[in-house]
């Protein structure tokens, strides 16, 4: 399906593969479409909706600087998919034992390993990619004596790999349409990329006021190239993006291991990708810094993951390289109400109607991520037909929620 809606009232237009987007959400748009460094125009993916620092499920193609509130705080989030041997039948009657079975060996909300045993578990490259970079943030920011927020976030991060985190993070395991079983996870950079990425935000905030720079919205103040400031962000955000891509790996070998407690089984592919993060890419003819918050890469033939909500189903999906979107497409579903209303609008009744045949907590804790508070994922993937196609779809089975 073509571009349905186009906002032209900005500096470059702003695209949208969604018939509806909120007035706050196409607010903060065309403040983004506003800035001088923004390249071509904003894309928006039909999982669109209001967020903090900039909309959810924006790609953001930018010469020259770069906002960091638009990257986010939950740096390098993304998703994780590994298909197995198991037969469905073999499931049923064991989920509860498999649920308590990962919730036992999984770190979820604040709480981390009691260790850095986790560490172990990676190979030589992965370990020096992690320990080595951190090394060197953590040398930087005691030389200039202005980071102890970062430097906090670094003294945990061995005890955070491997831990699933809160909101609407996730571990399910779900069944095919093919009658293959699939393990999918959902995490991201953990507390260490949150406060690396909220000393920078506070950074590019101060410069804007240093230089008389006047924006909209605070959260769109950015770093321009060719600084200090612009480099130590771009260095400490590619180090929290990796450790987001290995919390991930080492999450989803934990979560295997448990699983084999049960039953014997092999693994097939294996598909991650990162949908808060940021890539140097080349579009248009020029090399070009692309920001997706709440977006996937979806290159022709690329393969991604766009989640639904926890009662519905997922989608793996191969990128069809649709250069208008800067190729890129949802990352799920995106919600249609915040959180505080969903927990006004439903009650654990509800949840347990709407996720009838998951295995999962359906408590008032996890209420506001109630399917009910999220978009339709069969109209999402109908929005972006022109963007990717769909070569899985997954029912889950069983759903462990970071809380």
């Amino acid at each position: 399906m073509p571009v349905q809606k186009v906002l032209s009232d900005s500096r470059v237009p702003v695209k949208i593969w969604s018939r509806e987007v909120d007035e706050q959400a196409q607010r903060q748009l065309r403040h983004t479409g506003n800035l001088p460094f923004v390249f071509k125009w904003v894309a928006v993916m039909p999982d669109v909706h209001a967020g903090k620092g900039s909309t959810i499920g924006s790609v953001i193609a930018t010469r020259g600087a770069i906002v960091p509130a638009c990257v986010g705080v939950d740096l390098g989030c993304g998703m994780s998919a590994v298909r197995t041997t198991l037969l469905p039948e073999m499931l049923h009657d064991q989920l509860p034992v498999l649920r308590s079975f990962i919730e036992a060996a999984v770190p979820t909300g604040a709480s981390m390993h009691r260790d850095d045993t986790k560490l172990c578990t990676l190979d030589e490259t992965d370990l020096g990619i992690l320990v080595n970079g951190a090394g060197a943030i953590e040398s930087r920011c005691n030389l200039d004596g202005t980071s102890a927020k970062v430097l906090r976030g670094l003294s945990k991060f061995p005890t955070q790999l491997g831990t699933l985190g809160s909101g609407n993070h996730f571990i399910e395991v779900c069944i095919s349409k093919k009658d293959q079983v699939w393990v999918m996870l959902h995490s991201g950079s953990r507390g260490v990329g949150n406060l690396i990425a909220q000393h920078h935000i506070e950074v590019a905030r101060g410069l804007m006021k240093k230089m008389f720079i006047e924006l909209p919205d605070l959260d769109l103040s950015y770093l321009v190239e060719k600084t200090r400031e612009y480099d130590d962000y771009m260095n400490d955000m590619l180090w929290a993006q990796e450790f987001a891509r290995l919390n991930r790996k080492v999450m989803m070998r934990s979560v295997l291991d448990q699983m084999r407690r049960l039953f014997p089984f092999q693994t097939g592919e294996t598909i991650d990708c990162h949908h808060n993060y940021v890539s140097m890419e080349h579009h248009y003819g020029e090399n070009v810094l692309v920001t997706r918050k709440g977006a996937v890469r979806a290159r022709e033939g690329d393969l991604g993951i766009i989640p639904g909500s926890m009662g519905t189903r997922s989608y793996i999906v191969r990128g069809r390289g649709n250069p208008e979107s800067f190729h890129s497409c949802s990352h799920g579903a995106g919600r249609r109400m915040s959180r505080t209303q969903a927990r006004q609008l439903f009650t654990e009744k509800d949840l347990a109607e709407q996720t009838a045949g998951v295995e999962c907590r359906k408590d008032l804790a996890v209420v506001d991520e109630i399917p009910g508070a999220y978009k339709s994922i069969d109209e999402v993937m109908a929005n972006q037909a022109d963007l990717v196609e769909p070569v899985e779809e997954l029912k889950q089975v069983l759903c462990v929620k970071g809380t």
